[in-house]
C-alpha cells in the first residue's frame, strides 16, 4: 500500500489537509520550513516539528502545489553552556563560539554541530522525509542573508520598539539585532555593533575581549533569534511553519516575528502551526541539555518508521503526546499493523507511509514472547506461530520484526516480559516443594499437542487444588521449571507457545 491519496478532499478531515488548504487559499505559494539548533542529541520530541511540517508538505503536493520543504540547521548558533554530556575542560573555553566552528565531541565529524546533525538527517531519510537542508552558517557566509541583515540594522529602532511593545522589555542602548563574530576570540556573543556600511556590506564592532574593527556581514555574525527567524521567512520565502508552544505564547518569538516580518522585512508571516511537546513517560518533556532524551535513531532501531510517523500523524498538533518506550510502544506498532491490514481509509496512516510497511500478521507483543521462546530463530519462530494459529506469515516481515523485538527487549522491556527458556532444568527448580512437584507431574500427564492457551490455562486451575497448591503456586512452579524465575507470560498461552511435549518433559524432570 504505497499509492498516493488520489482525492485529498475525500474522507475525514485531517489537520494537515486543513493547513494545506489554508495555505493555498492565501495564494502565496507553498514553502514549508522547519529547523533546530543542533546543540545536543536530536530526539523524538524534536521529531514532532519536522514530521508536522512533512505532513503539510505531503498534503500540499497531493493538491498539485509546487511545494518545497526546507529544514534549517541552526548550526551558527553559539554554544551557550557546557552541557552534562560534555567535557568541561574542553568545552568551557569554547562557550560563545558558533556550533559549526567547534570541534566534534567524538572526533569523527567536521564540527560539533555535524556530530548531532548527521545522525538526525540519516533518521529523516529512514522516515522518508524529503527535505532541502539549509545550514545556517552557509546561509550567512554565502551572503544570502546580507540584504535582510542590512534591513534589520536599518530598522533597529523599529525592532526595539516592537520588542518593548510586545514583551515589555526595553533593549539596552547599545543593543543591535546583529551579533558580530569576533575574529580575535571567535565568539558570537561578546561583540557589539558600533556602525555599519550598506555600500560595503560591513559591520563595525567592539568586542569584550578588547578587539575592534570591521567584519563583512557575510559570515561575520548572525541576527539574534527573534530577528533571525522572520528574516529567514523572507529570505527563504516561507509560507507555512510549525513551531513549539514556547514560541506561541503571547509576546513570544512568533508574535514579535509577525510584526518584524511585516514592518521591517515587508514579508507576510507564514501560516502558523503551534504544536505541543512529546514527553517521555515518567520523565516529562524531553531536553537535550538535561540528557532527558530518546533519540530518533534509537527509536527507529526498535520500531518501523511508519510507527513513529503514525505517533505524530494521528494526533492534532495542539495535543500532548506521551511517548512510552515500554509495552505501549508495542501497541503503537500493532495499531499501524491493524490499520494497514484493514485497508480502510485512514488519513493518518496515509501520511505515515515511509518504507513500504508490510504487516507481519501477528501482534508485536505476541511475537516478542514467541521469539524469546524460539531463541530468536526465524524458522522456529514461524513454526511456533503456525502452531499457535498464525499460518502463512510473510517471512521477511517477521524477520524484520524479530530485529525490532530483540533490540526492544534489550533496551526498554519490563523485566516481567523478558525471559529465556532454559536449555536444561534450571537449578532454581530445587526450591519447588513437594506439592508443586506433584502438580507438575499431574500437569505433564494432561498436556497434549493441539490444546489452545485457554484450555491449558483452565487445566492449571483444575489440577492445582488436587495437588494441594494455590493457583499462584502452580504458576510459579511452571515458570521456575521453564525459566528459572517465579514470573513470566500468561501461563496457558505460554505453554502452548513453548510446546506441549517440550513442557511436559521439563515438568516431569522437575517433578522427579
Amino acid at each position: 500500500m504505497t499509492t498516493e491519496r488520489s482525492d485529498p478532499s475525500a474522507g475525514p478531515r485531517h489537520w494537515a489537509d486543513e493547513a494545506a488548504e489554508s495555505v493555498l487559499a492565501a495564494g502565496r505559494g507553498a514553502i514549508v520550513s522547519s529547523g533546530i539548533s543542533p546543540s545536543g542529541e536530536i530526539h523524538i520530541g524534536n521529531m514532532r516539528e519536522v514530521l508536522t511540517a512533512d505532513a503539510v508538505f505531503r498534503a500540499l503536493r497531493e493538491r498539485g502545489a509546487p511545494a518545497r520543504f526546507n529544514y534549517v540547521a541552526d548550526n551558527f548558533d553559539p554554544l551557550r553552556r557546557v552541557y552534562p554530556f560534555l567535557d568541561a575542560s574542553v568545552y568551557e573555553p569554547l562557550i560563545g563560539r558558533p556550533l559549526s566552528e567547534i570541534p566534534c565531541p567524538c572526533g569523527a565529524h567536521r564540527s560539533y554541530a555535524d556530530h548531532f546533525l548527521e545522525p538526525f538527517l540519516a533518521a529523516l531519510r529512514t522516515l522518508h522525509v524529503e527535505v532541502d537542508v539549509e545550514h545556517a552558517d552557509r546561509m550567512y557566509k554565502s551572503g544570502r542573508m546580507n540584504e535582510v541583515v542590512l534591513l534589520a540594522l536599518e530598522g533597529r529602532d523599529r525592532i526595539a520598539a516592537i520588542l518593548k511593545e510586545l514583551t515589555g522589555k526595553q533593549v539596552e542602548e547599545n543593543w543591535s539585532p546583529f551579533n558580530p563574530l569576533c575574529p580575535a576570540c571567535g565568539r558570537i556573543t561578546q561583540a557589539s555593533v558600533v556602525g555599519f556600511s550598506r555600500a560595503k556590506e560591513t559591520v563595525d564592532y567592539a568586542c569584550a575581549c578588547g578587539a575592534a574593527g570591521a567584519v563583512a556581514i557575510a559570515g561575520g555574525g548572525k541576527l539574534t533569534w527573534r530577528v533571525d527567524w522572520p528574516a529567514r521567512w523572507r529570505m527563504l520565502g516561507v509560507t507555512v511553519e510549525p513551531f513549539g508552544k514556547d514560541h506561541a505564547t503571547r509576546g513570544g518569538s512568533y508574535d514579535t516575528g509577525v510584526r518584524i516580518s511585516r514592518e521591517v522585512f515587508s514579508w507576510e508571516p507564514p501560516y502558523p502551526i503551534a504544536y505541543e511537546w512529546i514527553s517521555l513517560k515518567g520523565k516529562g518533556d524531553m531536553s537535550s541539555s538535561k540528557g532527558n532524551v530518546l533519540s530518533i535513531t534509537q527509536a527507529l532501531e526498535v520500531v518501523p518508521p511508519e510507527a513513529l510517523r503514525y505517533l505524530v500523524m494521528r494526533e492534532r498538533p495542539a495535543r500532548t503526546i506521551t511517548f512510552d518506550p515500554g509495552e505501549p510502544l508495542l501497541a503503537l506498532v500493532d495499531a499501524v499493523e491493524a490499520a494497514t491490514a484493514a485497508g480502510a481509509p485512514d488519513r493518518a496512516l496515509e501520511l505515515s507511509r515511509a518504507a513500504g510497511f508490510s504487516p507481519a500478521g501477528v501482534p508485536f507483543k505476541h511475537l516478542v514472547v514467541v521469539a524469546q521462546a524460539a531463541g530468536f530463530d526465524l524458522d522456529a519462530t514461524l513454526a511456533t506461530l503456525d502452531r499457535a494459529g498464525y499460518p502463512g506469515l510473510d517471512r521477511g516481515a517477521v524477520a524484520e520484526r524479530l530485529g525490532f523485538a530483540r533490540r526492544w527487549l534489550e533496551r526498554f522491556a519490563p523485566e516481567d516480559l523478558k525471559f529465556e527458556v532454559r536449555g536444561g532444568l534450571p537449578e532454581e527448580a530445587a526450591s519447588l516443594n513437594a506439592a508443586q512437584r506433584a502438580f507438575l507431574a499431574a500437569f505433564a500427564d494432561r498436556l497434549a499437542p493441539g490444546q489452545d492457551g485457554e484450555t491449558v490455562h483452565q487445566l492449571i486451575y483444575e489440577l492445582a487444588p488436587a495437588a494441594g497448591v494455590k493457583p499462584s503456586e502452580a504458576f510459579q512452579a511452571i515458570y521456575v521449571a521453564l525459566l528459572g524465575k517465579p514470573r513470566g507470560p500468561r501461563a496457558g498461552w505460554f505453554v502452548t507457545v513453548v510446546g506441549a511435549e517440550r513442557c511436559a518433559a521439563r515438568f516431569r524432570e522437575a517433578a522427579a
